[in-house]
């Protein structure tokens, strides 16, 4: 919901309040009827509308008084509770106070903390609140986990790291600096389907949030002669990223081709943070280098006939980290990245063999709603490439080509 529409919302939210003060004291416990004395026939008429009019009257006035005197108190909580603002000031309030003097109470029932709370409640029951504070931040760790298990094949590393690096990011108190995670592996191994799916358990709208930014090195910085105004260009629109959302996702694909002065740029933003730990920006850096080494030690596990699950992610993050210090091959080696270690978790990817290209297929066809044989799924392999010659074991695109495959079985 846009800043600009906050004051129709806290007029909407004060009307509301108003009303529910003045209806409160109707019939209202403490605004009973005083009892009739034996000799009040013998009293003067009581005025127009007989004693329940006087006790209404009294009531409505004692009401108008106590919304005039409604406390700035009241309002920080309730604008905290709701809004999600003041909620620093709500907090010095009770603290200069003490948790041992609540909010007194006023005397009616539709004044208090209690009540407020109700009122919230009903509030955010149109949608309009988050408990995260947030409506476009969801972070649905539980689904995270479950739909990488079931739908990420071959990549028992990268299900453990990537769940863990989020759930422990999202749950530290305050963080130190921003979560950079750094995947690598061959084209189609999962890279992209990891960022996806990430972006979309974490917010509402997935990659279409204004939470999640997505950069793409040969199409949004192509030519290094403009590495000067690409710099600036991409300063600006993190800046404005992190402005308009605390928690903000920031994908880097092919970030091999990356020029080392961008990925320097890149780094206020990930070691500058602010000392609330209100800020809690997430990076993700997607590149195809290292993946030779990946599928090396893959290689050597099916040789040894040893199961690739045994593969340790400190056995392959030390060769990784090698060849990522390499100048030759990449720019990650002349950034700030690699030498002041920002990079939280080297994630491999590795090379994914015939049975998982299988379940590829299936997950293809059933997303169709397309019936589908074992056979069919044995077809749709054979119509990979697999190497290394000899063995004949890794499907050299992975699973990337697996849903247009599955156009060649349809009815």
């Amino acid at each position: 919901m846009g800043r600009g529409r906050l004051p129709a919302r806290r007029g909407f939210g004060c009307c509301v309040l108003v009303l529910l003060l003045l209806l409160g004291g109707s019939g209202s416990p403490g605004t009973r009827l005083p009892p009739r004395a034996p000799w009040a026939e013998e009293q003067e008429p009581v005025p127009e509308g007989g004693p329940w009019g006087r006790v209404r009257y009294e009531a409505v006035k004692k009401h108008l008084g106590a919304v005039g005197a409604l406390s700035k108190q009241y309002w920080q909580y309730l604008a905290c509770k709701v809004w999600q603002e003041g909620c620093e000031e709500e907090e010095k309030q009770r603290k200069r106070e003490g948790e041992a003097s609540p909010i007194p109470s006023w005397g009616f029932p539709l004044i208090g903390r209690d009540y407020l709370e109700i009122l919230s409640a009903w509030y955010c029951s149109f949608g309009r609140c988050c408990e995260t504070g947030d409506c476009r931040i969801i972070n649905n760790i539980t689904g995270l986990e479950a739909d990488l298990s079931g739908q990420l094949h071959g990549q028992h590393l990268a299900k453990e790291v990537v769940v863990r690096a989020v759930q422990g990011f999202l749950q530290s108190p305050r963080p130190q600096k921003a979560l950079v995670l750094s995947f690598h592996g061959w084209s189609g191994t999962g890279k992209n389907f990891v960022a996806r799916m990430v972006a979309s358990h974490l917010y509402r709208d997935g990659l279409k949030s204004d939470c999640v930014r997505v950069f793409v090195s040969l199409l949004h910085f192509p030519h290094h002669n403009y590495v000067d105004s690409y710099k600036a260009q991409l300063q600006r629109q993190i800046s404005e990223t992190l402005q308009r959302c605390r928690q903000a996702l920031l994908i880097f694909d092919e970030a091999e081709k990356l020029h080392s002065s961008l990925l320097d740029a890149i780094r206020p933003f990930i070691v500058q943070q602010d000392s609330k730990g209100q800020q809690r920006p997430i990076f993700l850096f997607l590149s195809n280098l290292g993946g030779n080494t990946i599928n090396e030690v893959a290689l050597d596990f099916w040789r040894a006939g040893r199961a690739r699950e045994e593969i340790s992610l400190e056995l392959l993050e030390q060769r990784l980290q090698l060849e990522l210090q390499e100048p030759a091959e990449n720019s990650y080696a002349h950034s700030h990245l690699l030498r002041e270690n920002l990079i939280d978790f080297v994630v491999p990817f590795l090379p994914l063999e015939k049975q998982h290209v299988k379940l590829c297929a299936r997950d293809a066809f059933l997303a169709r709603g397309l019936p589908y044989t074992e056979e069919t799924l044995d077809e749709v392999a054979q119509m990979m490439v697999f190497v290394p010659k000899e063995e004949k074991l890794f499907s050299a695109q992975g699973c990337k080509s697996v849903p247009q495959r599955i156009n060649y079985f349809l009815p």
